[in-house]
């Protein structure tokens, strides 16, 4: 007697990445409607360049900026700094938190799709816009600081190490913003983290410019993996004989974060509680 056994059949990566590609593909469209917020994203930025290079200028002026590093290697750093924010300061896990509040998590986390991955796919949507636009804030910014471009195969690195960094930040803002399962709030927390991540990531000032022990205890930090890595290693202070090792720190973070996500994700949904909706 034989018996029938029904199995689903077995789909590719690639039909099981077409839902998160079509993720993607809708919030870089959403994005692309709010035109006015994409011209303020870059005019805030030529600002902010703007008034870094007044700051730089005047403290190198007065004799008042670290020694061994010239102001043109500080306008540099700053100009790709802030181009690098385009991409990096962009937060598709934010939407973890509306979800609880408005109690649409319980019916999301019915659906036949990885929540983790939704959140990232349409970060990655985001970003693409986002990306786009370091084109025209490019083209203005050479206008106000002339940005040294290195070789093709530090320019490789500088990639690589932008796309870690890129994850370790994504990570990040998941885990912060799973806080709202348990607080159902998480303004405060990621306004500490972001405070932290730009003044101790190497995004504001140069993390080679913090005294002795302190440097050290910094460049340790996760935060400097997201800016401070990527930089270090476009303006050259990090020489090839050391591309192995930031880059292997950076993954180090990344998978140590990965660990831990998978963790709290698992204890967040047994903490699920539908606020009205």
């Amino acid at each position: 007697m034989s018996v029938l056994r029904l199995e689903s059949p077995r789909r590719s990566p690639g039909e099981l990445l077409a839902p998160y590609a079509a993720f993607a593909s809708k919030a870089f469209s959403r994005e692309a409607t709010y035109r006015m917020e994409v011209f303020t994203n870059v005019a805030s930025l030529i600002v902010r360049l703007y008034l870094m290079k007044s700051v730089w200028t005047a403290l190198y002026a007065q004799n008042a900026a670290p020694a061994g590093v010239t102001l043109h290697a500080v306008l540099t750093y700053t100009a790709v700094a802030l181009l690098m924010s385009l991409v990096l300061e962009t937060d598709g896990t934010r939407q973890i938190r509306d979800k609880i509040r408005e109690g649409t998590i319980a019916t999301d986390l019915m659906k036949p799709i990885s929540l983790p991955l939704f959140f990232f796919s349409d970060g990655i949507g985001m970003t693409l816009l986002h990306a786009l636009l370091i084109v025209p804030a490019l083209i203005v910014s050479l206008l106000i600081v002339h940005i040294d471009v290195p070789s093709p195969a530090v320019l490789a690195v500088f990639a690589l190490s932008v796309l870690l960094g890129y994850l370790v930040n994504f990570l990040l803002n998941f885990l912060m913003n799973c806080v709202a399962f348990w607080t159902l709030e998480t303004f405060a927390v990621q306004l500490m983290v972001r405070w932290m991540s730009d003044l101790i990531g190497g995004q504001v000032v140069p993390l080679i410019f913090f005294p002795g022990a302190l440097q050290a205890v910094v460049l340790a930090l996760p935060f400097a993996a997201i800016y401070s890595t990527p930089l270090l290693i476009y303006l050259g202070t990090t020489p090839p004989s050391g591309y192995a090792g930031a880059l292997a720190g950076q993954a180090g973070w990344c998978a140590a974060f990965a660990l831990l996500s998978v963790v709290v994700w698992r204890a967040a949904q047994r903490r699920v509680v539908s606020q009205g909706g």
